[in-house]
């Protein structure tokens, strides 16, 4: 089996910067993860940057943080999953871009 290397690397070369374009794309793309019925809500781009958190007023009782700290925490957790499923949606998308090279295995 020869290979085109000249091809190959061409092709690696698209792939690289098609990474770069998806890497600026997830970082201005957003989800919202949600707990407690909508009460802490957590904003997170596609780069895994949390860039909000609301809580409801309601929730602000002293006595009881600990359970608003479990509210954040899952509410961050649910936004992350987020975030990763839109990055692996997206990167899914690169899986025809190289060809089946034996022993290569790119995570795709």
């Amino acid at each position: 089996m020869k290979l085109d290397m000249e091809g190959l690397f061409q092709q690696v070369q698209k792939m690289q910067q098609e990474m770069e374009r998806l890497k600026s794309e997830m970082a201005s793309k957003t989800v919202v993860g949600e707990s407690g019925g909508g009460m802490v809500s957590v904003t997170m781009n596609g780069a895994s940057k949390v860039l909000a958190i609301k809580i409801a007023p309601e929730l602000i009782n002293p006595e009881e943080i600990d359970i608003l700290e479990d509210l954040i925490v899952a509410a961050v957790n649910k936004a992350n999953d987020k975030a990763a499923d839109l990055v692996s949606n997206e990167m899914n998308k690169f899986g025809g871009m190289l060809p089946n090279i034996p022993g290569l295995n790119l995570g795709f």
